[in-house]
């Protein structure tokens, strides 16, 4: 028996928003075709500028395309592209997505997207309309001019998808066929218009095809018009017959062009200084938010609720009787009473002397003693073995880390954090960054904060982890991952703790897993010289031993575990010997305890 080809509606479109340039008419062309629409936003960034410049531009596209998001037939895509030349990035996104078509606004998104109509023509990385003109609200007659080949069938999905009982599909023949209407590349689509009576049929033989179309076409709306990749006159010129339709059609003109494979397209990140900038300064644009862009609660719960996910929220504390009661009630207040964003508090105190745990139990949180949570594996201190343990009481599919001494405490300090994990499924950790401004007596020094992270730790990143360059403070302790990921990580104990969770999760899930948010300004409780020195000297173990994996040998030994101090009293200077050994905690999913307790 023989198989008749069946018209397969067209179910996705694609649209590049570009900022401050074209897509919102391609967005009302497309939505006259009963089909879902998929919106990606596209920052382009001059060649003389570092890419990172392209980050508020990528907040505010964020936005507006959230904005359209919220129509159940557009689906706005996340991630923005921020590149300088992104139609390559644009091609491998398409050759991943797959929709049924791709479609621009002619000429605008060819200049804006830095291709020429041959770039995007020759070898489309899927099904192109280039859309001229605005389409009238209720298309009634679509002109769609066959002559076969590989476009025919595309540009005949196009139209009926305009309008399914408005199709004019009008042949064209040359003069010189002897047997009119019967021309091999028409022959398999005429079998096809033959079993879709809704279609009108015409035929009409000439020797100037775009003429005898513009004359048609004043009796209709909009033409489909399928192109070639044959030579072209200018950048965004689709040869002398489309372009002769294009300038001088009376109403909207759709130029189509069936697709075929591409291989895809990656960056090279091992490529030297240059692409390794380029690749940081991509993800710092594409991957900083705003907590401003998640202060519409009712959206991020909405977000929550959708994806089935639970999030805790787990607080370090040691000796934070004048802060931690305040921490805990607005949190309480605004992310579980007002809007149901946590579904947990739960307090990790690292045996504090004051009245922190008595303040968090009166606020109604469970509290645990850390050193007291696994004892068969011994007692450490450090807020890394608080964060490790609050794994284990903890039930949340997003884990949500904030320190207890934040003096300016405001509910953004969370779900700014969390929004990024609920907007990208890709994104697995997010960390926060803010001002730190420095109190210096009575006074508060702007941005004198962060003497750690700019001294040590930021360096050595940049040193050994050059893709991590782009975090802002790798130090902050206010964070959030995907359990998923963060009980396959190794927790180191102390200080460290910041700085290994990055490096793991770069290296499990990649640089676009991570993700950063401005959380404007952060006061707290500075530390003296000396105990920054103790934490410099702990991130410098766990870079280290973070690079022995890397290496495959040990680096350090245990005489480097020991911290020379220099004391001063009234007898002069002298040396004082502490020990500060930054160890490492198994990941949490191989314990019988987390298992047991999971299952």
């Amino acid at each position: 028996m023989q198989k008749h080809t069946e018209y397969a509606p067209i179910r996705t479109i694609l649209i590049p928003f570009i900022h401050e340039g074209p897509g919102l008419h391609a967005l009302e062309a497309a939505r006259h075709m009963d089909a879902e629409i998929v919106l990606v936003g596209v920052v382009v960034v001059p060649q003389e500028q570092s890419l990172s410049m392209g980050a508020v531009a990528a907040r505010s596209l964020r936005r507006y395309l959230r904005h359209y998001g919220k129509d159940a037939k557009i689906t706005a895509k996340s991630q923005i592209i921020v590149s300088y030349e992104p139609w390559n990035e644009l091609s491998a996104l398409l050759q991943k997505e797959k929709p049924d078509l791709l479609l621009l606004e002619w000429d605008s998104h060819l200049t804006a997207l830095g291709v020429t109509a041959q770039d995007v023509l020759a070898r489309p990385p899927c099904n192109v309309a280039l859309v001229r003109g605005k389409l009238p609200n209720k298309p009634k007659n679509v002109l769609v001019p066959l002559r076969g080949g590989p476009h025919a069938d595309l540009a005949l999905r196009v139209g009926l998808g305009l309008h399914p009982n408005g199709v004019t599909a009008l042949h064209l023949g040359r003069p010189d066929d002897p047997e009119a209407g019967s021309d091999a590349p028409f022959k398999g689509l005429e079998r096809v218009l033959k079993q879709m009576p809704e279609v009108q049929k015409q035929f009409a033989v000439t020797d100037d095809p775009a003429h005898l179309i513009l004359e048609s076409a004043k009796q209709a709306d909009v033409i489909v018009l399928g192109t070639t990749s044959q030579p072209v006159t200018s950048s965004v010129s689709l040869g002398p017959f489309a372009d002769r339709i294009l300038s001088e059609a009376p109403g909207a003109v759709i130029a189509v062009k069936s697709g075929r494979p591409l291989p895809p397209t990656s960056y090279d990140e091992s490529a030297g200084v240059q692409a390794i900038s380029i690749l940081v300064d991509k993800w710092f644009a594409e991957n900083t938010f705003h907590a401003d862009e998640f202060k519409q609660l009712g959206e991020l719960l909405e977000m929550k609720n959708q994806q089935g996910l639970a999030i805790s929220l787990a607080l370090p504390a040691l000796n934070e009787e004048q802060t931690v009661g305040k921490v805990i009630r607005m949190m309480k207040k605004e992310l579980m009473e007002k809007i149901p964003l946590l579904d947990e508090i739960v307090l990790l105190d690292s045996n504090s002397t004051d009245r922190t745990r008595e303040i968090a139990e009166q606020e109604g949180v469970p509290v645990y003693i850390h050193q007291q949570l696994l004892e068969r594996l011994g007692a450490r201190s450090g807020k890394g073995e608080a964060l490790w343990k609050s794994l284990l009481v903890t039930r949340g599919d997003i884990i949500v880390w904030i320190d207890t001494d934040i003096v300016n405490i405001d509910p953004r300090f969370v779900y700014g954090i969390i929004g990024p994990l609920l907007l990208n499924p890709q994104v697995q950790f997010v960390k926060g960054f803010y001002r730190r401004p420095l109190k210096v007596g009575e006074k508060m020094q702007v941005g004198g904060g962060g003497r750690v992270t700019e001294l040590t730790a930021r360096p050595l990143l940049n040193l050994f982890y050059p893709e991590l360059s782009g975090v802002v403070q790798p130090l902050s302790g206010e964070y959030a991952g995907r359990r998923e990921a963060l009980e396959q990580a190794v927790f180191f104990s102390g200080y460290g703790v910041e700085t290994g969770l990055l490096i793991d999760v770069y290296e499990r899930y990649g640089l676009n897993a991570i993700a950063q948010v401005d959380l404007l300004e952060r006061i707290h409780h500075n530390q003296h010289l000396e105990a920054l020195s103790k934490m410099s000297f702990a991130i410098i173990q766990t870079v280290i031993r973070k690079l022995e994996s890397r290496l495959g040998r040990a680096v350090l030994e245990d005489v480097n575990k020991s911290m020379k101090l220099i004391r001063h009293n009234a007898k002069g200077y002298f040396l004082d010997v502490e020990e500060i050994a930054e160890r490492a905690r198994p990941p949490m999913i191989e314990l019988k305890e987390y298992l047991e307790r999971n299952r």
